[in-house]
């Protein structure tokens, strides 16, 4: 099997999935002709032309709401938005349409599209460029919100997400764009939405996270954390609808958790998974379960980006912290 970054892994399904289904088309402002900011989409317009690999005008609007009626005329597209701070002027189109068709038609007509969108911090760009908004769509029913962490979950679960009958963002966490490779398959296959990934096994205490925090926590595990302590990490992969079973069965036998995200903390994804733990594994808890995320600021510019976003040490010290409750 090739060894593939993440973005050679995303290429690679597009580029599987054009091939396959002659109804998906990508379309964003620079895919074609220059392959995207970050290069995901080289190569796809020389191979499958400019009707299938559009470029479009600088209106995220326009591009959203254009996918909108692609999708709901048997079309599945592939809008990019090109940074996650970018999608506020396309959150009317996706959430007040996209989102409401199924249940606005009573089940008639569903809008089939994936939205790819680089999303979080770590690469010191500038502003509008390194934001983890990844609660506010969670929050609106009728979307689907995926944020795999490595090459091969990317492919299989980008390829479900082309597949599925309702509107799915697809957020990439652009610091793991090309921090490192792993073997993933040519061949076609799929990862099931909604289904975490147990990254290592343990009894003492439960991490939970997604995107490139889980890096941050593997090398907390790696260097900061004690070999005696047994930590089970788990990598939620879908955001939503989420595999709560998966925490929840991991925090009833560990009786410890702490929940890690880039994001800022009030109003957080990890606040709703603290809510689902405390509900549901209230009797079997050690301690309080403890999150680790970004400050209530707008993330800084590239001199502090590092100190606001979670690292090893601080991931390893709330585990720490949470053990010896």
């Amino acid at each position: 099997m090739p060894q593939l970054t993440l973005v050679q892994a995303i290429n690679s399904a597009l580029d599987q999935e054009m091939a396959r289904d002659p109804r998906v088309v990508c379309l964003g402002e620079d895919v074609g002709l220059n392959g995207g900011v970050f290069r995901v989409t080289e190569g796809l317009q020389k191979k499958y032309g400019a009707d299938r690999v559009i470029d479009t005008p600088l209106s995220e609007s326009g591009i959203m709401g254009s996918s909108i009626g692609l999708a709901m005329g048997g079309m599945r597209p592939i809008p990019e938005i090109q940074f996650e701070g970018f999608m506020g002027p396309a959150y009317d189109q996706l959430v007040n349409h996209a989102a409401r068709f199924r249940n606005r038609t009573r089940g008639s007509m569903t809008v089939p599209l994936t939205v790819r969108v680089p999303w979080g911090g770590g690469i010191h760009a500038p502003e509008f460029h390194s934001d983890s908004p990844e609660a506010i769509y969670i929050h609106n029913p009728g979307l689907k919100v995926l944020c795999p962490s490595t090459p091969s979950d990317a492919k299989g679960l980008l390829l479900a997400a082309i597949r599925d009958p309702d509107p799915v963002i697809f957020f990439e966490p652009k610091r793991v764009y090309r921090s490192f490779r792993e073997e993933v398959s040519d061949e076609d296959y799929t990862i099931p939405i909604g289904k975490a990934k147990l990254v290592s096994e343990g009894a003492d205490i439960t991490v939970i996270t997604w995107g490139a925090m889980v890096f941050q926590c593997l090398e907390a595990l790696d260097k900061h954390v004690p070999e005696d302590a047994s930590v089970e990490l788990i990598d939620l992969r879908t955001l939503h609808p989420m595999d709560t079973d998966a925490f929840i069965e991991s925090v009833n036998k560990t009786g410890r958790a702490v929940v890690v995200q880039e994001a800022p903390k009030t109003c957080g994804l990890a606040s709703e998974i603290t809510t689902i733990i405390q509900e549901h594994c209230f009797l079997n808890l050690k301690a309080p379960v403890q999150r680790v995320c970004g400050f209530d600021v707008v993330m800084p510019y590239a001199k502090l980006e590092l100190d606001y976003l979670p690292d090893a040490k601080r991931i390893a010290e709330a585990i720490m912290q949470t053990l010896a409750y």
